[in-house]
């Protein structure tokens, strides 16, 4: 972590990346395109909530224990930039490419959707590892809390252009045809652009802080393999890093299943339509870019560790509404609970990581942090479609969210976040 602050554009061009990849997570994971796999691509929602929840966990998996290899990798070669540039054009690749799949196509529904998923997953590893670079301990939570923020603007500047542009209006932009969903899927080519063009001031203004081994590529991988094996046997030295990763790796789940689940949940057990179901997204994400925003300021003050604790008590009581919600009004307010408290939940864990990783291993370091949030990340998607089938009920799958939060911050209550911080600095 450096001591004195990154100049502007530079911290400018980091956010801005967090305004391009909300696009990702908005429209295509949470409430367009999966609603629309689930209700037009797949046989009948009860099935089509299972084949999506396995998509995610298939995700989940790959990144899981491809993650830490990955980031030691990039510790070891200086080639953050490049891995981050090439994951992001796959990603825009196979977001573009959902376009082209038409209802009844599951098997490329999936394919896209995971390939897509897999390298934003992977994107973001080394996208987080340049926040301890152009932060400082004192405005790292704040950092971190502006990116979460503008990146929820940035997911509600895209919905916003989706429901005027293509899904509101009786002939969509460019005279697009509304049969067999052309204009719900044509939100995959805006969120494909929308990437695109956002992220290019982070590859022109954010510089690559680890200088470019110029090796044999094989003894770069090799060397990159040694050093994760390496920490892994010093794990001992990291110990509250762990104890933060264990416990994010529970209620990290919570939130993927929302994230995953919660236009499909809205559209089958409540009855939003697409209109609604972007409405409703909207408003999740202007209550979750404040909540960020202000959380940010927080995290900076209380710690990390308290910031977090306040969202995982928020998040299971407002999934717990959810369930037991009788109607869309108290769904709606369940909803804003959840869009208000996950940003601060994202961005506190993100932070409070930074302010524990050694320097030389910050890239492996958000390698093991991408493992923590993906590890058993199949598990929330799996049970939910499992209780969902065995119920043939929405609302038993969503049921599991609750558990997730609650045991992940009990988990969390072991990390002490002055002996990270301490330990730390003693390894910089």
């Amino acid at each position: 972590m450096i001591t004195a602050p990154a100049d502007k554009r530079t911290v400018f061009g980091w956010v801005l990346f967090d305004f391009a990849n909300s696009a990702y997570t908005t429209l295509v994971v949470t409430f367009i395109y999966g609603t629309y796999f689930v209700s037009a691509i797949a046989p009948d929602k009860v099935a089509g909530t299972a084949l999506w929840s396995r998509g995610i966990t298939m995700t989940a998996l790959c990144v899981a224990f491809l993650s830490p290899i990955l980031g030691a990798l990039a510790d070891q070669s200086g080639l953050r930039k490049r891995f981050l540039f090439f994951s992001t054009v796959v990603t825009v690749a196979g977001t573009a490419a959902l376009f082209w799949v038409a209802p009844g196509q599951i098997f490329w529904a999936l394919f896209f959707f995971v390939i897509s998923n897999i390298a934003f997953e992977f994107s973001n590893v080394f996208y987080n590892a340049y926040l301890p670079d152009i932060s400082t301990q004192n405005n790292i939570g704040r950092i971190s809390g502006v990116g979460w923020g503008v990146g929820y603007i940035g997911g509600l500047a895209a919905m916003v252009v989706a429901l005027v542009g293509f899904v509101s209006p009786e002939i969509p932009w460019f005279g697009l045809s509304t049969t067999d969903g052309v204009n719900i899927r044509a939100t995959c080519l805006l969120v494909a652009a929308w990437f695109a063009l956002f992220s290019i001031p982070l590859f022109l203004w954010v510089p690559e802080t680890v200088p470019l081994v110029r090796a044999d590529k094989t003894r770069i991988a090799k060397s990159g393999l040694a050093d994760l094996v390496d920490t892994l046997k010093e794990i001992q030295k990291y110990r509250q890093i762990v104890r933060l990763l264990v416990a994010r790796m529970i209620y990290n789940d919570g939130l993927v299943t929302i994230f995953a689940f919660g236009g499909i949940y809205a559209a089958g057990t409540f009855g939003f339509s697409f209109q609604e179901i972007m409405i409703f997204g909207i408003v999740l994400n202007v209550s979750a870019g404040i909540g960020a925003l202000i959380m940010g300021i927080f995290d900076d003050r209380l710690g990390g560790k308290t910031t977090i604790q306040i969202s995982n008590c928020v998040l299971a009581l407002a999934a717990l509404m959810a369930v037991l919600a009788p109607d869309k009004t108290w769904f709606w307010a369940a909803g804003i609970l959840v869009g208000f408290f996950a940003g601060p939940n994202q961005s506190a864990s993100r932070s409070l990581l930074g302010r524990f990783v050694p320097q030389e291993k910050e890239n492996q370091f958000y390698g093991f942090f991408a493992f923590s949030g993906k590890l058993t990340a199949f598990m929330g998607p799996l049970l939910l479609g499992f209780l969902t089938q065995v119920f043939a009920s929405q609302r038993a799958g969503v049921s599991v969210v609750v558990l997730f939060f609650i045991i992940g911050g009990l988990l969390l209550t072991r990390v002490d976040e002055k002996k990270g911080i301490a330990t730390a600095r003693q390894q910089r």
